[in-house]
C-alpha cells in the first residue's frame, strides 16, 4: 500500500498548483495623463524613478475610453463587444430609458404580501452586467494569491477568487453613484433635486433646526418609500458651532469643520428590522445663515447592506484594522462643485479627505501583503482633473504629487516585488458640448436614431437592412462634423442588449453635453461648456492615452491582463 499511497501523493502533488512566492503589485491610477507626467518630471521623483528603472511608455485605451470600459477590458482582456460593457450608463432594451451600465439587483424569486409589506421568501441579489473571465479569476484558479482594493467595475466582487473590495460601481444606499445633500436656510433655496444632489430648506426655530435624513427604500414595503432619520442640529450662531444629535450619539462641530463617519441604523417594518449606513457632515456655516452639506450615505462596512467584498467579511475585517471608510465608488464629490454648493477649495479639501482614506487603504493592504498579486485603485487623479484640467495646473500637480508619494510608499515596501502603475486613459479639455440629439435631428435622422449615454448611437430600425440603410447615410455625415466629431466607430456584433450601433468620438475639447448623455435635444448642436466640469476623456481613443509604468512592454490596455497573469506564472 505504501508505494501506491507515494504514487498518489506525487500525481496530485504534479496535477495541482503551488504559488513559487512571485510578488507584483499594480497600480491603477484612473485618469493619468502622459502629457502632464512628461511636463512635471521634476515633481514626481518616484514616477521618474520609475520611468528610469522599470520604462515609461503611452498606452492604449479602450473604445471609448471611459472608465468602466476600459477597466472592464483590463480585467477581463477583451473588447466592450465580448465584456458587454459601453458606457457608464446604458440603453434598456425594453423601456429605451438610461440604467447602469455596472449592475442590477435581481429581486427574490418568491415573496408573501400582507398588507403594505412584501416580505421576501428568497434572496435579492445583485448581478454584474460584465462578461468574461477576470485575470483575477484565472490567478486564482491557479493558486496565485490575489488581493484587490477597490477595482473598479468590479460590484458586486467576483466570488471565491481571493480577497477583494469592491470599488467604482458600488451603490450608495440610495442605488445612486452619489446623492448628497444640503441643508440651507436661505430663502432662495427651493426644495429641488440638483444632478448628483438634493437641496432642502430648513427653517431654524430658538436656533434649533432640525435636518431630514432620507435613507434608502424600505424594500419591504410595497410603495419601497425611502426610510428616514433626522438629526437635530442646536446651533450658537455666536460661537460658529452646533451639537448634533442622531439616535444615541452626539458631536459638536465648529463652522468650517468635517465630522467623523456618522454610523446609523434605518429601521425596516416597523422597527422590525434594520439596514446599517454611515455618512458625514460638513458645517459649512454656522453663524449669519446654515450650510450644512451631509455626503452621500455610504454601506457601513462594519455591517454592509450591500455585496461590498469577497469573502463577505472582508471589508469589516480592513475596518476593524483601520476604522470606517468610503464604500461608494465614486468618493470625490464633484457633483457638489458643479452644483456650487462647494467653493473650489472645499472641494479640493473633500478630495484630500478620500485621498487620506486611500493611505489608509494602501499601508493596510500592504502590511498584509506576502505573496502572488496586489491591486491597489486610486481616483483622486482622474476626478480632480474634471474639476482642474488645465485651468488649475498648480493644485491638480498636488494631487499628482499626493499620488507619486503614495508611490514611493509602495516602491519603499515592496521588498522584491515587481510594481506596475498604470492608468486606463488621459485626458483632454472639455470647452465646448455637443448636442448630439440635436444633431440627429437638423439633418433628418429624428427617429431613426438617438444618442444616450456619453458616446453611444443607437439606430431605430426593424431589421439589418433598414439598419444598414440609415448607417450608410449617417456615419458620413456624422464624420464630417468637424472640428467637434474625430471619430464614428461601428460596434462589432455583441452578445449584449446593451450595445450601440455606433461610437462617437469626439475631438479635444469637445464631449457629449450632459442632455446627450440623458437622451435629452437642447435647442443648440454646439454650445460653450460653463460647467465647473472642464476636463475629460470621453473623446476619440487615440486623444486620450493612458500611462504605463513596467518593465515589459504592452501595446494596449487590453493586452495588459495578459502580461499580469504571465508575471505570476
Amino acid at each position: 500500500m505504501k508505494p501506491l499511497l507515494l504514487a498518489w501523493a506525487l500525481l496530485l502533488t504534479a496535477c495541482s498548483t503551488h504559488h513559487d512566492g512571485r510578488r507584483l503589485i499594480v497600480l491603477g491610477v484612473d485618469g493619468m495623463d502622459p502629457n502632464f507626467v512628461e511636463r512635471h518630471w521634476d515633481a514626481l521623483p518616484n514616477l521618474r524613478r520609475l520611468r528610469d528603472t522599470e520604462g515609461f511608455s503611452r498606452l492604449a485605451t479602450t473604445t471609448p475610453p471611459q472608465s468602466p470600459v476600459a477597466w472592464s477590458t483590463f480585467s477581463t482582456g477583451v473588447d466592450p463587444a465580448e465584456h458587454g460593457i459601453f458606457d457608464f450608463v446604458h440603453r434598456d432594451p425594453k423601456t429605451h430609458e438610461p440604467v447602469s451600465s455596472f449592475a442590477g439587483i435581481l429581486p427574490p424569486a418568491h415573496t408573501l404580501s400582507i398588507g403594505p409589506w412584501v416580505l421576501p421568501l428568497s434572496k435579492a441579489r445583485v448581478q454584474s452586467f460584465r462578461r468574461g473571465k477576470t485575470f483575477w479569476e484565472i490567478l486564482a484558479s491557479r493558486g496565485v494569491p490575489v488581493t484587490l482594493i477597490r477595482m473598479p467595475a468590479n460590484y458586486p466582487p467576483v466570488p471565491d477568487a481571493g480577497h477583494q473590495l469592491a470599488g467604482m460601481g458600488t451603490p450608495d444606499l440610495e442605488g445612486t453613484f452619489g446623492t448628497f445633500t444640503y441643508y440651507s436656510d436661505d430663502p432662495l433655496d427651493i426644495a429641488r433635486s440638483v444632478p448628483g444632489g438634493r437641496i432642502v430648506p430648513v427653517t431654524p426655530a430658538n436656533n434649533r433646526v432640525l435636518l431630514p435624513v432620507e435613507g434608502p427604500p424600505d424594500t419591504l414595503r410595497r410603495d419601497r418609500s425611502p426610510v428616514n432619520l433626522t438629526i437635530t442640529a442646536d446651533i450658537d450662531p455666536e460661537a460658529a458651532a452646533a451639537r448634533f444629535q442622531i439616535e444615541d450619539q452626539q458631536f459638536i462641530l465648529k463652522q468650517g469643520e468635517w465630522s467623523g463617519w456618522i454610523r446609523v441604523r434605518f429601521p425596516l417594518i416597523d422597527h422590525a428590522a434594520s439596514v446599517s449606513g454611515m455618512f458625514r457632515l460638513y458645517a459649512q456655516k454656522l453663524s449669519g445663515g446654515i450650510r450644512i452639506y451631509r455626503t452621500p450615505i455610504n454601506a457601513d462596512p462594519y455591517d454592509p447592506a450591500l455585496p461590498l467584498s469577497t469573502p463577505a467579511g472582508y471589508a469589516a475585517e480592513i475596518a476593524s484594522r483601520i476604522g470606517p471608510f468610503y464604500t461608494q465608488g465614486i468618493e470625490e464629490d464633484t457633483a457638489a462643485v458643479r452644483q456650487s454648493v462647494f467653493s473650489l477649495a472645499e472641494y479640493l479639501r473633500q478630495s484630500r479627505i478620500v485621498h487620506q482614506e486611500h493611505e489608509r487603504l494602501l499601508r493596510d493592504a500592504l502590511a498584509h501583503f506576502h505573496d502572488g498579486l496586489l491591486f491597489f485603485y486610486f481616483s483622486e487623479i482622474d476626478q480632480d482633473s474634471h474639476i482642474l484640467w488645465q485651468r488649475h495646473e498648480a493644485e491638480l500637480l498636488k494631487t499628482y504629487r499626493a499620488v507619486d508619494h503614495s508611490i514611493g510608499e509602495v516602491l519603499a515596501q515592496a521588498a522584491g516585488a515587481e510594481v506596475i502603475v498604470m492608468s486606463d486613459h488621459g485626458f483632454a479639455p472639455f470647452d465646448y458640448a455637443f448636442n448630439l440629439n440635436t444633431w440627429l435631428t437638423r439633418h433628418g435622422f429624428g427617429g431613426q436614431a438617438y444618442a444616450l449615454g456619453l458616446n453611444a448611437l443607437y439606430v431605430n430600425a426593424k431589421g439589418t437592412a433598414e439598419r444598414e440603410t440609415i448607417l450608410a447615410r449617417l456615419i458620413p455625415r456624422l464624420e464630417a462634423e468637424k472640428p467637434a466629431v474625430q471619430t464614428v466607430s461601428r460596434v462589432p456584433p455583441s452578445w449584449s442588449p446593451y450595445a450601440p450601433d455606433l461610437i462617437v468620438g469626439y475631438a479635444p475639447g469637445y464631449r457629449a453635453s450632459w442632455e446627450t448623455a440623458l437622451g435629452e435635444a437642447p435647442p443648440d448642436i454646439i454650445e460653450p461648456n460653463n460647467d465647473a466640469w472642464i476636463g475629460d476623456h470621453c473623446m476619440a481613443a487615440e486623444s486620450v492615452p493612458g500611462v504605463l509604468f513596467a518593465r515589459r512592454r504592452v501595446p494596449s490596455l487590453k493586452a495588459l491582463s495578459t502580461v499580469i497573469i504571465d508575471a505570476l506564472q
